[in-house]
């Protein structure tokens, strides 16, 4: 069995390259992700963006602005409020070659579309028998973007997390968002990217020159002796702000930006536990058999004699997202349950 269309030769990605991330071109997160995706469709044409309202009204947060004018209407597709539909057809156009990059408008819409994306999808390579990959990009707006209601509010990682044959990305910055997202678009597996709606008008540098980042390699955010602080996504700054207060009182922490969770650099979280000796974990994720539960099962397997404490957790509440401004912040982990967290591991 074969697929319609042939195979095209790129070159290898050279993950070596790492432009400083230091400089003077500051661009916002959404525009990062529109550079990442320019470039693999200029590179190769089976990539496509489908979503509702990607082409004409230039995505609903404004990701894909301008890119129907440079790609056209039949690599940037506007489709009905069928997210079922769409990601089916997407899968589909994976299995026959193409390198479809599907857009949910919010990750919380996955959900109509669950048994494609998690029933389908993960499990198409081994059920054919290594005969039909599938090498798609779901991506979207994940978790409380801002007064959204219950509904429109769901951190899926910790559900999705739980499905083997995908690769969760969950980038915190425009830098890593862009590296990743070429690195996804030219994975040939499934990759579900979680993007956060209240950080696309972030800026930082992006370097022009073209670059890659791995998966499964966390980065190093601020070093210390104290304390391990592990998170991925929004959550990393609540960490870096609640990292600086400490330092303030002459606690200095390791903060670790996991850029991926499926697959996990577990291997970098135990290296520095073994330094600290204490781990505190941020997951916007709800509590139960959330990520940070994973994380925190896996330090105690591999490293429980190093602990000096038990290891903690900051989650969202155990309650559906609130709906006021102030219970929503409240529900959220926050720079002030972070600092509580790592002083009493530090000071017990």
């Amino acid at each position: 069995m074969t697929t319609t269309l042939d195979p095209i030769e790129l070159p290898e990605i050279d993950f070596d390259h790492a432009p400083s991330r230091e400089g003077n071109r500051e661009i916002q997160f959404r525009e990062a992700l529109r550079e990442a995706m320019s470039e693999e469709m200029r590179r190769d044409k089976r990539v496509f963006l489908m979503g509702e309202e990607v082409a004409e009204y230039n995505g609903a947060y404004k990701v894909s602005q301008g890119m129907l004018d440079e790609f056209g209407a039949e690599r940037i597709i506007d489709t009905p409020i069928s997210e079922n539909g769409f990601a089916g057809l997407g899968a589909a156009a994976a299995m026959y070659g193409l390198r479809p990059i599907i857009e949910f408008m919010s990750w919380s819409f996955s959900l109509v579309a669950a048994d494609q994306i998690l029933n389908n999808v993960p499990k198409m390579l081994y059920m054919s028998g290594g005969q039909w990959g599938c090498p798609i990009v779901f991506r979207g707006n994940d978790g409380a973007g801002g007064q959204l209601g219950s509904t429109h509010s769901w951190c899926v990682e910790g559900l999705y997390s739980n499905v083997p044959g995908v690769k969760i990305v969950i980038p915190s910055n425009p830098y890593d968002a862009k590296g990743l997202l070429k690195t996804a678009i030219r994975d040939d597996d499934p990759v579900f990217f979680l993007e956060s709606e209240r950080m696309l008008g972030d800026k930082a540098h992006v370097p022009e020159e073209e670059y890659y980042i791995p998966f499964g390699k966390a980065r190093l955010v601020r070093e210390g002796d104290a304390c391990t602080l592990v998170s991925f996504g929004r959550p990393v700054h609540f960490c870096v702000q609640a990292a600086g207060r400490l330092a303030e009182e002459g606690i200095e922490v390791d903060v670790l930006d996991m850029r991926t969770i499926r697959p996990l650099d577990i291997d970098s979280v135990i290296e520095s536990v073994k330094k600290t000796n204490r781990i505190v974990v941020v997951d916007q994720c709800w509590p139960f058999a959330s990520v940070a539960s994973e994380v925190i099962t896996q330090v105690i397997e591999r490293a429980f004699d190093w602990l000096d404490h038990q290891p903690l957790r900051v989650n969202t509440e155990d309650v559906p997202t609130p709906y006021a401004k102030n219970l929503e912040a409240a529900y959220q982990p926050n720079p002030d349950r972070i600092v509580a967290a790592v002083k009493k591991a530090v000071e017990a």
